[in-house]
């Protein structure tokens, strides 16, 4: 341990007190973007985390709009010559429903066994917290940080980010950087140290498939009418073959095959699948042949209906040949996939084998680029040795099959390298009511991102 970190360290022993109250502050604060009833609060919490950011000497704070809930930025850009890291969080949180099921209210923080319990104590809000308090503890005992940091602090990632590109794009020119950290992740089963290296893409796309003005009778019209129902049952059939692979013509042309390096790590998670299997109630999982669950779910395209209607729903029976069917579909994307053209071969192909007697339309809906920092990268290295050191075990590498918007606009829009480096226990409730975060967890987040900043101090070459 560096001088340096040795009187971070004493001073975050000092105020382990005033930390914590301030968190619980924090967290009182009921942001839910979501709910139009809460704008005043969410305006609220970018407030409060604006002026945190300026009591501790960040510099350029600003809580800036949005043609939704703000962005909180703010920046310390005095390291001459050292990288400047792009550092990004939320501060809105999901709804708290069903409220019955919370053992205190939400916005009413409880520390209990070494645990505090509070909508959004582990995404986002606790996270944000450390990386303020990681920030305030260098700049109390040496009065600078080791690199150049931009904050950006979303208030809508829970609303689905809708206007965070929008913001990116008119903010670019104070938003250059050489690496962005997001601590929006956590670690694996038992509470593992991870680091999040991969995140899927995602094309979303709805099919529409009409077939007569109006619903017929199915005695009169029956076997000379080609109904839209079977229609689409037929064109979805012919999107997966029965072993789950997608028989789309290209799909898998531009997937990036996986290193024996990834692999192995892969193979160091373990993992119960017959305990998966059960905790989801279904006799067995299923895939992509080849691969483990783990490397299907974070490091292979998919292709499933979401969604599914048309013709009679109701109690009872009604003889119709429906006018119309739909279905939601979408494909989780890995590298190099491009998303754009990932639907254009889903929709020439559902074009294709479309069957005769209706008329098919296949619309985009939305994109969503993938992210993916190799475990070779020296940000990566850096983070992992810093980990190490704090928790004292090494961590894994994980590849998610979801998305954190954030991360994917980072890399497209502004060509950074995406570090997820998150600290909040597998089992934190997210989302869900008692959400927590475990001390030890927040505690240690701190200090592994002093140590992160002194780590990239000295270049990412």
């Amino acid at each position: 341990m560096s001088e340096a970190i040795s009187q971070v360290e004493a001073y975050l022993e000092r105020t382990a007190t005033e930390r914590m109250d301030e968190y619980q502050a924090f967290l009182r604060i009921p942001s839910i973007s979501a709910l139009s009833e809460h704008a005043t609060d969410m305006r609220i919490a970018a407030d409060w985390l604006a002026d945190q950011m300026r009591d501790i000497g960040i510099e350029h704070v600003e809580v800036s709009a949005t043609r939704g809930h703000p962005v909180v930025y703010g920046d310390w850009l005095r390291a001459d010559g050292a990288p400047t890291i792009l550092v990004y969080g939320h501060y809105d949180v999901q709804p708290v429903d069903p409220l019955e099921l919370w053992v205190r209210p939400p916005f009413d923080p409880r520390v209990e066994d070494g645990r505090i319990y509070a909508r959004g104590a582990a995404d986002d809000k606790g996270q944000i917290h450390l990386h303020i308090w990681a920030a305030r503890a260098w700049l109390e005992t040496h009065g600078r940080l080791p690199v150049n940091v931009r904050y950006v602090f979303e208030g809508e990632e829970e609303s689905g980010s809708v206007h965070f590109d929008e913001w990116l794009e008119a903010n670019r020119h104070r938003l250059g950087a050489d690496l962005a950290v997001i601590s929006d992740s956590g670690f694996y089963q038992g509470n593992v140290p991870a680091i999040t290296i991969g995140l899927r893409g995602l094309m979303y796309a709805q099919v529409d498939v009409t077939g007569p003005s109006q619903d017929l009778h199915s005695g009169t019209y029956g076997g000379n009418v080609q109904n839209p129902a079977n229609a689409l049952a037929a064109i979805l059939a012919g999107l997966r073959a029965p072993d789950g692979s997608v028989v789309v013509p290209g799909f898998y042309d531009e997937v990036r095959d996986l290193s024996e390096q990834e692999r192995a790590e892969f193979a160091r998670l373990e993992f119960d699948e017959a305990g998966l299997a059960r905790e989801i109630d279904v006799p067995a999982l299923f895939g992509e042949p080849g691969f483990g669950v783990l490397e299907r779910r974070g490091a292979r395209p998919t292709l499933d209906v979401n969604g599914l209607w048309g013709g009679f729903q109701g109690e009872g029976s009604k003889t119709i040949i429906p006018a119309h069917a739909h279905a939601k579909v979408s494909c989780r994307l890995v590298p190099d996939m491009d998303p754009r053209r990932t639907f254009d071969r889903v929709r020439d192909h559902v074009l294709a084998i479309a069957p005769s007697g209706v008329r098919v339309d296949v619309q985009l809906i939305s994109l969503g680029m993938w992210s993916l920092t190799g475990i070779d990268h020296p940000a990566t290295r850096a983070a992992a040795k810093c980990l190490e050191d704090v928790f004292g075990q090494s961590p894994v590498y994980l590849r998610e099959g979801g998305s954190i918007p954030a991360a994917a606009s980072f890399g497209s829009m502004l060509g950074l390298p995406v570090v997820l480096l998150g600290f909040t226990p597998p089992d934190d409730h997210a989302h869900s009511p008692n959400e927590f975060m475990t001390l030890a967890n927040y505690e240690g987040g701190i200090r592994t991102i002093a140590r992160y900043w002194e780590a990239l101090s000295t270049g990412l070459g």
